[in-house]
């Protein structure tokens, strides 16, 4: 596992402190890496997350080594979580969470799918809530088959239950774990 220091806590939203709260959504975001400095990539993206307008980082996971998913031959990832409070919708974050993957050199238009990539930033949960538009689905429609994702978010929020069911992020984990596979659609 790979430390990237102390945990980050993030800018407030300029609202009175008796209402920071308000308005304000839990979100989880997935870290990964495969190309270049990967720890290096992950730190900047979530400086630059955390930079947002009245978004915090809450938590942040520990970094883990993993082999890629997909028919694509590549290097190993280093995959991670993170917890941010936001008044961000769920359409803006997907939006600005791009935006930093561009800025980090990513280019979803000229990779292949399950590629090697400088970054990934994937939106897993957005509250409560269920989306599902063109170019949005949460929580992610992947959650449930993937060890790289469920390891993280068991660390920063194991008993998160994932919309639209009934189990907590510890026990999709727990499943998953005991089966003993992970599949790569």
């Amino acid at each position: 596992m790979h430390s990237l220091g102390p945990m980050l806590r993030g800018r407030a939203c300029l609202l009175p402190a008796a209402s920071a709260r308000y308005g304000m959504t839990d979100a989880v975001v997935a870290l990964g890496s495969n190309l270049g400095d990967r720890k290096s990539s992950i730190r900047a993206s979530l400086a630059r997350i955390e930079e947002l307008p009245c978004t915090s980082v809450v938590r942040v996971s520990a970094l883990i080594e993993t082999d890629p998913v997909g028919p694509i031959e590549q290097g190993t990832y280093l995959n991670g979580a993170c917890l941010l409070e936001t008044d961000l919708d769920a359409r803006k974050l997907l939006a600005e969470l791009l935006s930093i993957e561009r800025e980090l050199g990513r280019d979803r238009d000229r990779e292949e799918r399950w590629g090697p990539r400088m970054i990934d930033l994937d939106l897993l949960v957005f509250g409560d809530e269920i989306i599902n538009e063109p170019g949005l689905t949460v929580p992610h429609p992947r959650i449930a088959e993937r060890l790289f994702v469920l390891e993280p978010m068991n660390e920063i929020v194991p008993e998160l239950i994932v919309p639209p069911g009934r189990l907590t992020v510890h026990q999709l984990y727990q499943r998953l774990v005991q089966a003993g596979e992970e599949t790569c659609l």
